[in-house]
């Protein structure tokens, strides 16, 4: 009987990764290590930013929010255009624009360019965000969640791999290279995704037929409901915390606790391949225990790896205080599936694409916040300030309804 549900099972598993929709999963999941797989890369790199353009690191902070404000001003576009377009042909073109502006931060002459060219980069990798659930949810319609997952997996294996490798680079040619390599890497995503990925794969009319005030007041009403408002407020936090802790690590790291590249940017690989194990774990405690009893676990061992960060001196000890830190990475898993099921099913698009571009636009600001403090001599004192922040969202869970 085992070795029969055994066999069913690498039946169903060889299904869903072979044949056509197989290819599909390959091509989607590979543009997205791609896309967040380097823009990862950028912390990392940015030591070697700043030498080279003579960027203090309140302007190195202010580059990373240029990256990740961009990235978030891209995805409502990124969502009309898949509707308009079809999602095949966006993911395509996502791929070539970061290709494109990717290969100009490569050879930019003046960090105005740089600035720039980094700005379209984020906007050319938010296409991809929405258009590859669609794509996925369309395809796979009976197996999405897994088929998200295995998408999800890849881009966490692209942020462990892809700064070490652009920061190997950087420290054995030229950060130049760092960047500059991963432009064909792009290109022939790019051919991958134009072969294998339909043009369009959802129906032919937009998800949002038509505007009027009645829509627009029930939208409001559903914003305005307390479960809404609580979790936008924690996940604005929270991703506050992600994004200036992972802008900076690497150069904390470098600066701080007198660390050479290499290791600094292997602490870091270290830090999203433990991504790949957290992300799960957190996810079963969820639907085990429900957001109000698993979340403040999550939020606490946060806030504690924070705070002990600065006191924490050497290797060893830095390396447990990076397994720490991992638990960043899995307050979204909790977060975002809360406030996907918070909402009605026919508004649920509408709904999480606003949210989502409201809180990355104010995390966005973080970085420079962050390295504005560091600038000034506070490196330390920013990260027990983001323990604080993650202590605020501990106590916010209090008023979040159990979903």
């Amino acid at each position: 009987m085992a070795h029969l549900f055994r066999s069913e099972s690498l039946s169903s598993a060889r299904t869903f990764l072979t044949g056509r929709r197989g290819k599909i999963l390959a091509a989607v999941a590979a543009g997205w290590f791609l896309s967040i797989g380097v823009r990862l890369a950028y912390p990392v790199l940015l030591p070697y930013l700043q030498d080279a353009y003579g960027l203090d690191l309140t302007t190195a902070g202010f580059l990373l929010t240029v990256l990740w404000l961009a990235y978030a001003l891209g995805q409502l576009p990124g969502g009309i255009l898949a509707d308009r377009l079809g999602e095949g042909n966006v993911l395509v073109a996502s791929t070539v624009i970061s290709a494109a502006t990717l290969g100009l931060v490569a050879v930019a002459s003046s960090a105005p360019v740089v600035f720039v060219a980094t700005a379209c980069f984020g906007f050319g990798t938010a296409l991809y965000g929405v258009a590859r659930f669609t794509i996925l949810s369309d395809v796979f319609p009976d197996n999405d969640g897994t088929a998200i997952g295995v998408t999800m997996a890849a881009g966490e294996v692209g942020n462990a791999v892809l700064p070490l490798v652009a920061g190997a680079i950087a420290a054995t040619v030229a950060w130049q290279f760092g960047f500059g390599l991963a432009v064909p890497v792009f290109g022939l995503a790019a051919v991958f995704l134009w072969l294998v990925v339909p043009n369009r794969t959802s129906g032919e009319s937009s998800a949002v037929d038509s505007m009027s005030l009645e829509t627009a007041r029930y939208v409001a009403v559903q914003l305005r409901r307390r479960a809404i408002i609580v979790v936008t407020a924690i996940q604005i936090l929270t991703y506050c915390i992600w994004q200036a802790f992972t802008g900076f690590y690497p150069t904390y790291l470098i600066e701080i606790k007198d660390f050479s590249p290499a290791v600094a940017t292997g602490l870091f690989s270290a830090f999203f391949a433990l991504g790949i194990v957290v992300q799960p774990v957190t996810g079963n405690l969820y639907d085990r225990f429900g957001i109000r009893r698993s979340l403040p676990a999550v939020l606490g061992v946060i806030a504690f790896a924070l705070a002990a960060l600065p006191f924490l001196e050497g290797f060893w000890p830095i390396v447990g205080g990076t397994i720490l830190l991992s638990s960043i990475l899995g307050y979204g898993t909790m977060t975002l599936t809360y406030m996907t099921a918070a909402f009605p099913a026919d508004m649920k698009g509408t709904g999480l694409g606003f949210l989502r571009t409201f809180y990355m636009t104010i995390g966005a600001a973080s970085p420079v916040l962050f390295g504005a403090l560091a600038d000034r001599g506070f490196f330390n004192e920013g990260y027990i300030l983001l323990a604080v922040l993650a202590v605020g969202a501990m106590v916010l869970v209090y008023w979040l309804p159990e979903g």
